[in-house]
């Protein structure tokens, strides 16, 4: 048994998030995670809500809430709609805990005793307008680089650039959209991380397997023009972390927010009642950490603050902590030709998704197209093509047709009789390679490679029934249709194991018909395969998953394209 501590880029309190968002990080988190448990691994699977900053306060401005009820709230939705899409973490937490904040205000002490902080004059925006000084993020205008006119005041988001907000052409406020700016003089606390550069740099080299979108976005960062540049750690907000000494200012939420990734842990161990040493066995490699794979997931916006940053905080704490083994990267999901868009009322959010489907359709159409190698695009055919084809058709259908054909010929209890032929042990020999190429896919975290082999797996089903057709075979050969038979439902525990981490809600109704919680992996197919004996009961089920019509198609395509009346 391995161990594996996996986490997901924790998601902004203000707003439900649209689908692109959850294909970039939980949901794939979520397949992995489920894959390593079903493996019989050790699995820490920890998320949380990213609540500080000027988002949470714009937020809850507009919402007219104080902010801290206002992220109690919207952590209470984002927790719901995490469940009930099937998002197995381990803890959901939120970066305004108390643990959370103890932790930013040890790691800031730590760097400080090293020499890795630097208290730096800086002259800063302040919106006269709003009467405050605007954080990077909430000061908008043109790329220098790219042209692109939304390009935020710490990184344009088009060509990933890291900027400053003097650096804009034509700035404004994004609170108000003011251009009454002026520069005044602050101080702030910086992370040497300039200094830090040749430690991160052989850090990322020694990183050969990680993808090739990550490590370039790293690389670029670090490397590009002059190369890593110092960062600030702090702002003039009131809500966020204290820092200590120096009132008015809060840790910047890129600092504390990552380090939640370690205090969730220690939240979960809270919630458990567990001591300290039951999640610091997770990330010190002083107390056992030493035997941890530590993966992580995002898009790729997120992919510089966790290649440099995190690991410069880490590093510099000069403390044992774990850094992370694998960072598994994602390019952007467009929606019909688009971006996603909350203003407009374009494309589909995760409360949306969940009000007209259930999960395990969007799951698996999310995961079967993940912005893997470049980016993807969400459209309703393709989606009405791949619920159709892949869940009705292919495993839908073949779930339909054993369990109905059984109970109609031999009751609802597996039938006995007849021997495995020719037909068997090539269909056997067959899925064993699949499940092989699956299981190394899914260990390199090659999301859509794996569903299309999940998905031959199921074809090997379909090819196998409609060859054997135990229809005919039984006005012959009664005892060789039961074999067939028995090995078909056999097929069906054996699909709802292997497809459990990417449609888990059909997983457990299909292990439910065949009266079964065993979850075992299937080490040897001819097992697994003959795990359901003859006599075991069974039901037939509810249609696992029902066509997406035409007429449906086009209601939703309108509905969520962004047009106005």
């Amino acid at each position: 048994m391995t161990r594996h501590l996996i986490t997901s880029a924790i998601p902004y309190i203000n707003g439900i998030k649209h689908l692109g968002n959850l294909v970039g990080s939980q949901l794939p988190a979520d397949l992995f995670a489920r894959y390593q448990r079903g493996r019989g691994n050790e699995v820490m699977f920890i998320c949380a809500t990213d609540e500080h900053g000027t988002p949470a306060e714009l937020a809850a401005q507009k919402a007219g809430k104080p902010v801290a009820e206002y992220c109690a709230d919207m952590h209470a939705v984002q927790a719901d709609i995490a469940a009930r899409f099937g998002l197995s973490f381990d803890h959901f937490g939120r970066s305004s805990s108390d643990r959370n904040r103890a932790l930013t205000q040890h790691f800031a002490a730590r760097l400080a005793e090293n020499g890795w902080i630097a208290e730096v004059e800086e002259r800063q925006v302040y919106s006269i307008d709003d009467g405050r000084f605007l954080p990077d993020r909430y000061i908008e205008g043109t790329c220098p680089n790219c042209g692109y006119d939304k390009a935020r005041g710490d990184q344009c988001e088009n060509c990933t650039k890291q900027l400053d907000p003097t650096d804009l052409i034509d700035p404004r406020s994004a609170v108000s959209g003011s251009t009454n700016l002026e520069i005044r003089t602050t101080r702030h606390l910086y992370l040497r991380q300039s200094a830090l550069k040749g430690q991160i740099a052989d850090w990322i080299d020694s990183k050969a397997d990680w993808p090739i979108l990550t490590t370039s976005i790293a690389r670029k960062w670090l490397n590009d023009g002059e190369g890593l540049k110092d960062r600030g750690i702090t702002r003039d907000l009131d809500w966020g972390v204290p820092v200590p000494g120096m009132p008015g200012k809060v840790f910047y939420v890129w600092f504390d927010a990552p380090i939640e990734y370690i205090a969730g842990t220690a939240e979960w161990a809270d919630a458990q009642g567990l001591d300290d040493a039951a999640w610091r066995r997770w990330w010190r490699l002083d107390e056992g950490a030493g035997d941890v794979t530590y993966t992580q997931f995002m898009g790729k916006d997120n992919v510089p603050f966790h290649t440099l940053s995190f690991p410069a905080t880490i590093i510099g704490s000069g403390e044992p902590w774990k850094l992370v083994d694998y960072i598994k990267s994602f390019n952007y999901l467009t929606y019909d030709g688009g971006q996603f868009s909350t203003s407009q009322g374009r494309g589909v959010f995760m409360d949306q998704a969940l009000s007209i489907l259930p999960a395990d359709y969007w799951r698996w159409w999310l995961l079967s197209h993940a912005p893997e190698g470049s980016d993807a695009e969400f459209t309703w055919d393709n989606f009405q093509a791949s619920v159709n084809k892949d869940l009705a058709d292919v495993l839908g259908n073949f779930v339909s047709r054993i369990t109905k054909f059984c109970r109609a010929k031999f009751g609802e209890t597996i039938p006995e009789g007849g021997a495995w032929g020719e037909a068997e042990h090539a269909l056997i020999d067959a899925l064993a390679a699949r499940l092989r190429a699956y299981e190394a896919l899914m260990e390199a975290r090659e999301v859509r490679k794996a569903a299309a082999e999940l998905r031959a797996m199921w074809v090997l089903g379909n090819e196998y029934l409609q060859s054997a057709a135990p229809w005919s075979s039984f006005k012959t050969d009664p005892a060789q249709a039961a074999m067939q038979v028995r090995l078909g439902l056999n097929l069906i525990r054996l699909y709802a194991v292997l497809s459990a981490p990417f449609i888990p809600f059909a997983a457990d109704a299909m292990l439910a018909a065949m009266r079964t919680g065993d979850r075992a992996w299937p080490d040897a197919l001819d097992g697994a395969l003959t795990a359901l004996p003859p006599g075991h009961a069974f039901d037939v089920p509810e249609v696992l998953f029902a066509k997406i019509s035409d007429e449906d198609r086009d209601i939703w395509a309108q509905r969520f394209s962004g047009i106005r009346d």
